[in-house]
């Protein structure tokens, strides 16, 4: 990913942060069959390695997990909030007009080589540890234990999990920082305005004055 030195993030628990507030990411292979995406919920063992491990799975009727046990690289990519940023936004408009559209965003890049497994009661822990970090929260959450244990065993045939230690993580905050002080809060508050969700996200993580 090309990042700039304004826009790098080097520390660790900020890059776990976005892993973490990530709900879909995307895993990237390139083998045999050419470039290959998924796109998956991931757990993140933040004290697993150096940078971390990630677990998830795939369908066994999804070719893309072969690549993983054939020893490919994969690129998983967790994008974060991102916004269009108008001209309109900078003061600088009205001085000089030597401005352009950009976008402003967060990602995370992370880079290794993945295990396969499909014992049993290993994919099952990993499903249920899954499921009980997207159902918290809701007034009734559902269990892996809630369905007949014959119907998740059948499920669990048709899966195969993978444990991805992280070699190389690379993130990005592109957040104006490259602009001035001026330019900056015109940013932030051209976003602020607007009625989309996702730019009303992006303007709370600008930096302020």
């Amino acid at each position: 990913m090309y990042t700039p030195s304004a826009f790098a993030i080097d520390d660790l628990t900020t890059l776990h942060r976005q892993i973490l507030d990530t709900r879909l990411a995307m895993l990237v292979t390139h083998g045999d069959n050419g470039l290959q995406a998924s796109h998956l919920p991931l757990l993140l063992s933040p004290e697993q390695g150096p940078n971390g491990t990630l677990y998830g799975h795939l369908a066994r009727a999804n070719p893309q997990w072969r690549e993983l046990e054939g020893g490919a690289e994969a690129l998983v990519i967790f994008p974060g909030a991102e916004a269009y940023v108008s001209p309109s936004f900078y003061p600088a408009k009205a001085e000089h007009g030597k401005v352009v559209p950009t976008w402003n965003y967060i990602a995370v890049h992370a880079y290794g080589r993945a295990e396969v497994f499909s014992d049993a009661q290993r994919l099952r822990d990993l499903v249920s540890a899954l499921t009980d970090r997207h159902e918290n929260g809701r007034a009734q959450p559902w269990k892996v234990d809630d369905a007949p244990a014959h119907y998740i065993d059948s499920m669990l045939k048709a899966i195969v999990g993978f444990a991805l230690p992280i070699q190389r993580l690379e993130g990005k905050r592109k957040l104006s920082q490259n602009r001035s002080t001026a330019d900056i809060a015109g940013v932030r508050e051209g976003l602020v305005a607007s009625h989309d969700p996702h730019d009303q996200a992006l303007a709370h993580l600008m930096p302020k004055e």
